[in-house]
């Protein structure tokens, strides 16, 4: 399949209307005041299932024929992308099956559950699901719908980029998490082909980000998956990448690698300031204004990815744990 173009994502917008929310975009008072420049949080996070899968989830299942959907989708996930498919599946009438890691955490298993997927946990890592997902589709014929590398994921994802620049047309840095890159993928693809001076920045964690080390080794690389807050962030990005890892690569303004008490005092921040509750992948575009790494050049919109975080973790967190 070839790269997708910003065609391909206006197509996947058409597509996907009636299916998912266009989700608001706030303006952020307190990053503002500290950073001296309007700041914008787009809330991804007000999505139906929590976070932006939902896009490119319900892009790739609406492309499938008649044929494909009776065979039933099959995917790896750290958690959101299960959900996203799952949800999206089950709306159009089609069987899936979501492989997720014993890293995955209790609450986006039992949500993957609740939408009436079948879920098979298996390995310590993202690889470790994304092998069983693979196997699963050699054997029973189902459709490999990846997180991330693939174009209709990835078109799908750009629709939040055709909003970014509808909602805050003289936008100047967006900041969106950055893992296997099909969300930095997509929203770049948009952002940099109707305007290329807009700066963007990749943010992930220190602990395991695997498009970080890919990028700077020049290939993709296969690295230890770690627990972090920003679970959703972890996991590779596929040895075979096609897509994201050149995409990204070619998009990439800048990248950023947080600390867990950075990504920890950012989901405090949004809680108290923003009245926010995020899951530690959704809040490191707040670390990283709050720790300063960010050229006070506005306007700035921050990607807030996702709400579903353990709500125990997030209790620890906002007492003042890091872990």
């Amino acid at each position: 399949m070839p790269t997708p173009q910003l065609n391909d994502v206006y197509l996947a917008r058409q597509r996907i209307e009636a299916l998912v929310r266009r989700t608001p975009m706030e303006h952020s008072p307190s990053l503002s005041r500290l950073l001296g420049v309007p700041v914008y949080l787009k809330l991804e996070s007000q999505q139906i299932t929590g976070s932006f899968k939902l896009r490119g989830a319900s892009n790739a299942v609406a492309q499938l024929s008649a044929e494909e959907k009776r065979r039933g989708v099959v995917a790896a996930s750290t958690g959101n992308h299960g959900r996203a498919l799952a949800y999206a599946a089950s709306r159009q009438g089609v069987k899936a099956t979501i492989c997720l890691s014993q890293l995955v955490p209790a609450n986006k298993v039992q949500a993957i559950r609740d939408l009436g997927a079948e879920v098979c946990i298996v390995g310590r890592s993202q690889d470790d699901a994304q092998r069983e997902a693979e196997r699963i589709a050699a054997e029973q014929g189902a459709i490999l719908l990846p997180p991330f590398d693939h174009p209709a994921i990835i078109a799908g994802q750009g629709t939040l980029g055709l909003e970014i620049l509808e909602q805050q047309p003289d936008v100047a840095q967006v900041l969106v998490p950055l893992s296997g890159g099909g969300l930095f993928a997509g929203v770049a693809l948009a952002l940099k082909t109707v305007s290329p001076l807009i700066v963007t920045h990749g943010i992930s964690m220190q602990r395991g980000a695997a498009m970080y080390a890919s990028l700077e080794a020049g290939h993709p690389l296969e690295v230890e998956e770690l627990p972090t807050l920003a679970d959703s962030l972890g996991g590779g990005i596929g040895l075979d990448n096609r897509y994201t890892f050149s995409m990204t690569r070619d998009t990439c303004d800048h990248l950023h690698l947080l600390s867990e008490a950075s990504i920890a005092n950012a989901i405090r921040h949004a809680y108290r300031e923003e009245r926010l509750v995020l899951e530690g992948a959704a809040a490191v575009g707040i670390a990283a204004l709050l720790d300063g790494l960010i050229e006070p050049r506005g306007p700035i919109v921050v990607v807030v990815s996702g709400r579903n975080v353990d709500t125990d973790q997030h209790l620890r967190v906002l007492a003042g744990a890091e872990a």
